[in-house]
């Protein structure tokens, strides 16, 4: 079966409010192993919405449309569907009802406008709504299945998952299913992840493989449909085995797996504890360090150490080796994470310091010079980076190689 989301809101089209339904469904239909053909976006017009039903009715055995179904002119989506099914429009007085007690309970005059929603196409089951007063239907006719769902996530997803699904599912429609899993790598370029993996993303045959960019992270989504979850999955792990093979080093986690928890599970793992000392990243690594929940076990805290008298007063670092090597060096850098592990009490520090712009470079440490310095129990690193991109850009990049330097020195570490 093939499906297709048509999207209705000028809010939506414009880009003044973000479609997390689709991304929703488009989840949903995967699990339930429907293909999904079409997304498609139509602002508050009648006749536009009217043409994109039927150009997906072409093309779609179903067709989900989400949004439009409010009391207010510009919801339009029951008219639009109505004339383009070439279906009546019925009041239903059950739905007119529930919302009359929706009202009644929250103690408010219902406005005239709101019995709109009452509306539905004959024929329709109507999907009660117990999260607002827009109903969602859904509508058989000659081959197709039209649902209608009200674009609110919260609304939307509890229809779907409490009366839809479960009707696909009774009726058989979803005949297989699809199962995805995204292993999340740091260190390398897409380009270099493609050339790793160059046969496996041109081989579909049991598993499809495609690498993203996210934030620096270069992902490798598998995907695989089977007649079954379990088949599904199997088929993922025998590719997600090779692929970190092939990437040993560099896969840093799994789902819904970041930097800053594969850091914190290794930190728990070795009873290790972490105090930083940043420069020109400004505290943005600690504050990925704590994003973690419990993050209170392992990291003592931090020094934001932008100028020399506070590296000097706050971290040891000589007067002689920032004036000999300057702050943006590898001496300075090491002598800040041993200051850092020092003032914190921590068994492990981290230093970072370097120029993240727009000015202060120089030809031989031009902006996106970076140093990144561990000490600790298993020894001491410095590395050096040289980023490009703006001023945040730098500063996200440092942070998170942070982040992945000390990931794969407690990875080392621990064995």
């Amino acid at each position: 079966m093939r499906a297709e989301i048509i999207s209705v809101g000028t809010e939506l089209l414009l880009g003044d409010a973000t479609n997390t339904t689709a991304r929703f469904l488009a989840e949903r239909l995967a699990l339930l192993g429907i293909d999904l053909s079409h997304q498609v976006t139509v602002g508050d017009d009648p006749a536009r919405l009217t043409e994109a039903i039927r150009i997906a009715l072409g093309r779609a055995q179903m067709i989900v449309i989400t949004g439009g179904l409010g009391p207010t002119p510009d919801d339009i989506t029951r008219e639009s569907v109505s004339q383009a099914l070439d279906v009546p429009l019925r009041h239903d007085e059950g739905v007119a009802e529930e919302i009359r007690r929706r009202f009644e309970r929250a103690r408010r005059p219902m406005p005239r406008s709101n019995l709109r929603q009452a509306l539905v196409l004959a024929g329709a089951k109507v999907l009660r709504n117990p999260m607002g007063t827009a109903p969602g239907q859904l509508l058989e006719r000659e081959g197709r299945l039209v649902i209608l769902l009200p674009g609110p996530p919260t609304e939307l997803e509890t229809l779907w998952l409490g009366e839809v699904e479960p009707w696909i599912e009774g009726k058989g429609l979803a005949e297989e299913t699809i199962r995805s899993t995204v292993l999340k790598t740091f260190g390398l370029g897409e380009s270099k992840v493609a050339e790793v993996l160059e046969d496996l993303l041109a081989d579909s045959s049991s598993c499809t493989t495609v690498t993203l960019v996210q934030e620096g992270e270069v992902h490798v989504k598998l995907t695989s449909k089977a007649p079954s979850a379990a088949e599904a999955l199997r088929r993922i792990e025998t590719v997600a085995e090779e692929v970190e093979r092939r990437l040993a080093g560099y896969v840093f986690g799994r789902g819904d797996e970041t930097l800053p928890s594969a850091v914190a599970r290794l930190l728990t793992k070795g009873g290790h504890t972490l105090g930083v000392a940043e420069s020109c990243t400004a505290g943005l690594m600690g504050a990925m360090v704590t994003s973690v929940p419990g993050s209170s076990r392992y990291f003592l805290g931090g020094v934001i150490a932008y100028a020399n008298d506070v590296k000097r007063a706050s971290l040891d670092v000589p007067e002689e080796m920032l004036s000999r090597h300057g702050a943006v060096s590898n001496p300075v850098a090491l002598a800040m994470a041993r200051g850092a592990s020092r003032q914190m009490g921590a068994d492990i520090g981290i230093g970072i310091t370097g120029i993240a712009g727009p000015g202060g470079g120089s030809p031989s440490k031009p902006v996106g010079t970076v140093f990144i310095a561990i000490t600790g129990p298993y020894g001491s690193e410095c590395f050096h980076h040289r980023f490009m991109g703006d001023r945040e850009g730098v500063r996200l990049q440092s942070a998170k190689s942070a982040l992945f330097h000390l990931w794969r020195y407690l990875r080392k570490g621990l064995g």
